[in-house]
């Protein structure tokens, strides 16, 4: 989980099963992006981010990593990042993510995998 999430979203993750990590336990706070999400694809990890940058697939194309959520909304908020979050857990996408572009808004999750066919 990249820093610019709540550190509990990290244990929302964790009672759903996943095996969350975040950046600061990772010791890469303030750390660039692309050594952010090399150290995801190295350990295999989804990154979980705010940061709509990661959503550009030029930089970032699907296949080239381990897979990358960004949450966008408009209310960053706690409660409102935890419900995107429980939506996102429940959705099944995670499991189907693989390698794959996720971004969460208020009402929908937007998938593109790997192979990149879009999926909603």
């Amino acid at each position: 989980m990249d820093e610019n999430l709540p550190l509990a979203l990290a244990d929302l993750f964790r009672s759903a099963g996943y095996d969350a990590a975040t950046v600061a336990e990772e010791r890469l706070s303030g750390a660039a992006d692309s050594a952010l999400l090399g150290r995801a694809a190295l350990e295999g990890r989804v990154l979980l981010t705010l940061d709509r940058d990661f959503a550009d697939i030029r930089n970032h194309p699907p296949g080239s990593h381990a897979g990358i959520v960004v949450f966008r909304l408009e209310d960053q908020r706690r409660a409102a990042l935890e419900e995107a979050a429980m939506r996102l857990i429940t959705s099944g996408f995670l499991e189907r993510l693989q390698r794959g572009l996720a971004v969460v808004d208020a009402v929908r999750i937007r998938v593109r995998p790997a192979n990149s066919m879009e999926m909603d």
